[in-house]
């Protein structure tokens, strides 16, 4: 049994069996029309060169990092890293035909990971950057350095790129308000306190890791949170842009562009991931907010209470409907 306030999605294959029905498989080459905004079952090898040339706006890619992990009975070992490398290249090779001229990429990972990607990506892209975000998260260690930071490498097939900075502004604490002629120096005086909107570095603080009180949660081992894809979302995509993530798990990308009137596109190979992909996004329907993002702007952890009063009342609204 679960506390009340535990909102983790961990529902069977079996009781999701209605979640399952909409999710397509792909068998042979598709037009984009037929998998827009869709969850597809299958190995993403198999499915990639069935999809169309150039329709693809923005990839976002969580591949398995070079770790061995357990996801829901289909293992990952962890291999060398010259193999790793081959691996990341093979779907990288894969994903290249589906992409606009003006694509971006973006590839998730760890430390140990992150050469072997770096390394390939420059191969058939142009690296802009790497972005470093703090998990908050991660087991104590007491003969190392706890892992608490995480990777993702951002790169662009062309030099003509979309990129709206404004955007993903980030909303911080003003700790010692400046003014000029009595007024606000850029900052902005509120009921809960002053804050300044700054443009976001390389190096994200303001992330959590979805937890069990949180409606976004699933018990997939390495989620991904909405606030993480929202960023990576708006930065380099526009409304109605085609976003593609083909290791999409238990469906951050997807759920997470439905909310900000994108369309999607996820390949997963494990049914139960689908089941909860499709959960969320039927979730989406009623309850559009991402933790940590309102009124355009990121905040930081813990200091948006009104994004919190709003959540409550679309989940009373979600959990009152017969669904």
């Amino acid at each position: 049994m679960k506390a009340e306030r535990n909102k983790t999605i961990d529902i069977t294959v079996e009781e999701g069996k209605k979640y399952l029905e909409r999710c397509i498989s792909v068998t042979q080459k598709v037009e984009a029309s037929s998998v827009l905004d869709k969850t597809i079952v299958g190995d993403t090898f198999a499915v990639l060169p069935l999809l169309p040339e150039k329709f693809v706006d923005l990839l976002i890619a969580d591949p398995p990092y070079n770790l061995d992990k357990d996801f829901n009975g289909k293992k990952f070992k962890k291999t060398t890293d010259d193999l790793y490398e081959e691996y990341t290249e093979a779907w990288i090779k894969q994903v290249l035909h589906v992409l606009k001229d003006n694509a971006t990429v973006y590839v998730c990972c760890d430390w140990r990971s992150s050469p072997a990607i770096g390394k390939v990506l420059k191969k058939y892209f142009i690296i802009q950057n790497r972005i470093t975000w703090q998990r908050e998260k991660g087991r104590g260690a007491l003969n190392n350095w706890k892992n608490g930071m995480e990777d993702i490498w951002f790169a662009t097939k062309s030099k003509k790129y979309i990129f709206n900075a404004e955007d993903v502004k980030i909303r911080r604490k003003v700790i010692a308000p400046y003014k000029v002629d009595g007024k606000p120096k850029d900052w902005e005086e509120t009921e809960d306190g002053n804050f300044r909107n700054t443009y976001p570095s390389n190096f994200w603080d303001d992330i959590s890791i979805p937890y069990w009180s949180m409606p976004e949660n699933t018990a997939h081992p390495t989620q991904k949170p909405e606030k993480l894809l929202a960023k990576l979302i708006l930065a380099s995509s526009n409304p109605n842009d085609v976003i593609l993530d083909p290791f999409l798990g238990s469906g951050s990308t997807s759920v997470t562009a439905k909310k900000l009137k994108r369309h999607y596109i996820g390949i997963e190979q494990n049914v139960q991931y689908c089941v909860w992909t499709e959960k969320r996004l039927e979730m989406a329907e009623y309850d559009k907010s991402i933790q940590g993002y309102t009124d355009g702007v990121f905040w930081e952890r813990n200091t948006n209470a009104i994004q919190k009063k709003t959540r409550n009342s679309q989940l009373t609204l979600w959990e009152n409907k017969d669904v």
